[in-house]
């Protein structure tokens, strides 16, 4: 590939920030130093091409996000590879020119790395870039990436905490209401079961052959611990923030409903109601 196809838009010690049209013109020379900006779609596709040579971090379009958000995948094909990574709001930028994408670019989305290095949704492209190029992402083992958010308080203490799932609580969460992102089968009763958190909203996993997804409510009850799931099809598994943002109410165990949680609900209404309920 060319050199000539590459952009050098700042350079420093640890490398540059490099604008190409399309995520094809990466090579060798990037590898393990560069920030590539790229007018190409921060989809799978471009993701595989891109790391082929390994570059220090990438920035594209999300494409619109489109259906299964295949647009913007390969953000957690970098992610997974602890390489930072962001998407480009498509409407900020001309398509298949880089230099354009650097210069005028919005940020839409970045994966975990990418935020490690500072990066944020809004950012200009070019600050976000220089971001990735001036800092290295953690190496957090994946039990530490839990992006436990308080959300709420509530009385005596209690508070809705946000995780992505319910096997990062911890010893606190007795007194809490936790929004997860897991499904509530059987395996799921058990976690909850250990934690024995006030209460909980997790996901229903898409249900499952004999409502396998939600099986636990009537378990975690019996045990004296509120909860209910919110619709997999609304609301992202493994993303806590969206069963709080996102999530609508699938189905709530008696001791929920007996505080007024009802299927339809939005969880952050339902989460309200578990987490001012009064205690035994």
């Amino acid at each position: 590939m060319s050199a000539d196809l590459q952009y050098e838009m700042v350079r420093t010690a640890r490398g540059a920030v490099i604008a190409v049209d399309s995520a094809a013109d990466i090579t060798e020379v990037n590898r393990g130093s560069d920030v590539m900006v790229t007018a190409s779609y921060i989809g799978v596709l471009p993701a595989r091409l891109a790391m082929d040579h390994a570059p220090r971090a990438v920035l594209g379009f999300d494409g619109g996000v489109g259906p299964e958000g295949a647009g913007m995948a390969g953000v957690w094909y970098y992610e997974a590879l602890n390489v930072p990574a962001a998407a480009i709001d498509v409407m900020s930028i001309i398509l298949g020119d880089g230099v354009d994408a650097y210069e005028n670019g919005v940020v839409s989305f970045a994966n975990r790395p990418a935020r490690d290095c500072g990066v944020e949704v809004g950012m200009a492209v070019s600050t976000a870039a220089r971001l990735m190029l001036d800092n290295d992402p953690g190496l957090p083992s994946a039990y530490q990436v839990t992006n436990r958010t308080s959300v709420e308080q509530g009385p005596d203490g209690r508070e809705v905490i946000v995780t992505d799932s319910i096997v990062f609580g911890i010893e606190a969460d007795k007194r809490n209401v936790l929004v997860t992102a897991g499904h509530t089968g059987r395996s799921g009763a058990r976690h909850i079961e250990t934690v024995r958190p006030f209460g909980f909203i997790c996901s229903d996993g898409g249900r499952g052959r004999n409502d396998s997804g939600m099986a636990g409510l009537p378990i975690v009850n019996a045990a004296g611990i509120a909860g209910a799931t919110v619709d997999a099809r609304l609301a992202r598994l493994g993303d806590g923030m969206s069963t709080y943002r996102d999530g609508i109410i699938s189905a709530a165990n008696e001791l929920a409903l007996a505080c007024g949680v009802r299927i339809g609900m939005a969880a952050r209404e339902a989460a309200s109601l578990l987490v001012n309920r009064k205690a035994d």
